[in-house]
């Protein structure tokens, strides 16, 4: 596999905030701790060297029950030393791992913690990918795509997606063009979806040293207990989210999240409803469930697992729990955590560095020698199709399909007749200039009727071109956004290896992965 650089700005697939954080740019700096390079880990190593040794015991004791279900699993005593750290992302449990770009961050994070290894090795460094197991959202992962094909899991199960029971999939498994061990193991082997993600999570990356932390979990939530009961009593959040907000969109940037006054939703088997004040009464949306004041106080000290935080929260949660240094996200994550700033310093609580994962399009032998003999490289194919059309036919044609020259020379003559007209009659200005810009745009009208023309001429190839994008980019976007890592790990079990092998984490790029003709 052949791996080619692109940098980001130039495949016009990335929003403004997101393109000013890797550049670096000042504005930005009051939201973020310290910027991902990789002598400022050393910083932040110093920062979180105060991580609780009573955290460390419960983290590995919670582990250790979630991953009982499996014989195989990574040892974690690791974890209770000091000089040890994680790196982590994050992702909806989506089935049979949903979009390509879950693989990468995945791979974007195990290559972190290689990395940081080789840089700092007094230390260990844990690569973790934390499940949203309380999600509860199904749409968003009841689906994937395959060989061009969506396969959808459907269910009346309601509530967190982590606790549903994926048994039903063993209807899609029947159907899929191929047998998937490593799903039916998962699926059809474990009674909740968590369990059944971190197994086959585990036989994908479990070697590698991938730890998957379930945060719908009593003990961990006990150590969130001092933020919930202050999110309950105070709602802290929302004006700390909101003032970060306002600022950032002062900017001219558009965010990604609303606070909400108190921003967790009550838990339960079957249910995950936002929780809401009225006067001096708590309720669960949706629900006949109700408290006052003293018995929601009463039920988060005796049951914490049933608060579950939501987008504004669940990051602090997450570095509550873990001896954490970066979080590895995408596009719209990293610039979701930028507005969670103020949250963190509010509760002094070190922010994590910000991480872009890695990006890729992958593109087989027979797309790269299609756009070989169509002379185009896999770069113009980030083009929109109009732009990708226009600029093919024009360096295809044997003739200049541009009128340029015509429209200058145009403009010289009527410069001319403006030149004249005015020294007889100041008021006819307004009548030549209208008279040019009539034959300017019957010029530009007659240029496009020359690049149609000449595209019907080249038909056979404009058509395979817009054919290799529509393969490569499905439905218009990006590849690694649509696609399941099955249409390339089927016919090439190395494939993670590969993309382990050619992630550069602290390079922030766009990925052009080429597979290697015979």
């Amino acid at each position: 596999m052949h791996c080619q650089p692109l940098p980001l700005a130039s495949t016009g697939a990335f929003p403004p905030l997101f393109l000013d954080y890797i550049s670096q740019k000042d504005q930005l700096q009051p939201f973020y701790g310290l910027f991902p390079v990789l002598e400022n880990f050393e910083k932040q190593l110093q920062q979180k060297s105060a991580f609780s040794p009573q955290h460390r015991q419960v983290l590995v004791q919670s582990l250790e029950r979630q991953y009982a279900h499996l014989s195989q699993k990574p040892d974690f005593s690791s974890l209770l030393n000091e000089n040890t750290f994680t790196v982590t992302t994050g992702h909806q449990l989506n089935i049979f791992t949903g979009p390509l770009y879950v693989i990468y961050k995945i791979v974007t994070t195990i290559n972190l913690a290689r990395q940081l290894k080789a840089a700092y090795p007094k230390y260990d460094f844990v690569p973790v990918y934390w499940m949203a197991t309380e999600d509860h959202d199904f749409d968003e992962i009841s689906y994937f795509n395959l060989f061009g094909k969506k396969y959808t899991w459907q269910t009346q199960q309601k509530g967190a997606v982590g606790r549903m029971n994926p048994r039903e999939l063993g209807e899609a498994l029947k159907i899929l063009p191929e047998r998937l061990p490593i799903f039916e193991k998962a699926y059809l082997r474990h009674d909740n979806l968590a369990d059944a993600v971190r197994c086959y999570m585990n036989d994908l990356f479990g070697k590698d040293g991938l730890v998957c932390v379930d945060g719908d979990d009593a003990a961990l939530k006990r150590l969130f207990l001092p933020v919930i009961e202050d999110e309950l009593k105070n709602s802290k959040a929302f004006d700390l989210v909101k003032n970060t907000t306002e600022a950032i969109e002062s900017l001219g940037y558009h965010t990604q999240i609303s606070p909400r006054e108190i921003n967790f939703f009550y838990l339960a088997d079957g249910l995950r409803e936002r929780i809401v004040k009225e006067g001096d009464e708590y309720k669960a949306l949706n629900s006949d469930i109700s408290f006052s004041e003293t018995e929601i106080l009463a039920l988060a000290n005796e049951h914490p697992e049933q608060f579950s935080p939501n987008v504004v929260l669940r990051p602090l949660y997450q570095e509550i729990i873990l001896p954490n240094l970066a979080y590895i996200g995408g596009p719209s994550e990293v610039p979701y955590w930028m507005q969670l700033k103020g949250v963190f310093d509010h509760y002094q609580v070190p922010f994590p560095l910000l991480l872009p994962r890695n990006f890729a399009l992958y593109v087989n032998a027979a797309s790269q020698k299609r756009a070989e003999k169509l002379g185009v490289t896999v770069e113009n194919l980030f083009w929109d199709d109009v732009r990708l059309r226009k600029s093919f036919v024009e360096k295809t044609s044997t003739v200049s399909l541009e009128l340029a020259q015509e429209k200058k020379a145009i403009e010289e003559v009527f410069n001319d007749i403006l030149h004249k007209a005015l020294a007889i009659d100041k008021t006819l200005e307004g009548a030549v200039n209208a008279e040019k810009v009539k034959m300017l745009n019957t010029l530009e009208n007659l240029e496009k009727r020359l690049q149609k023309a000449e595209e019907r001429n080249h038909e056979t190839e404009v058509n395979q071109l817009l054919g290799l994008k529509a393969k490569l980019f499905p439905s218009g976007g990006l590849q690694e956004r649509s696609e399941n890592f099955l249409n390339f790990y089927l016919n090439d079990s190395t494939f993670i290896e590969k993309l382990l092998a050619h992630f550069n984490p602290l390079d922030f790029c766009f990925n052009i992965l080429t597979e290697e003709g015979e």
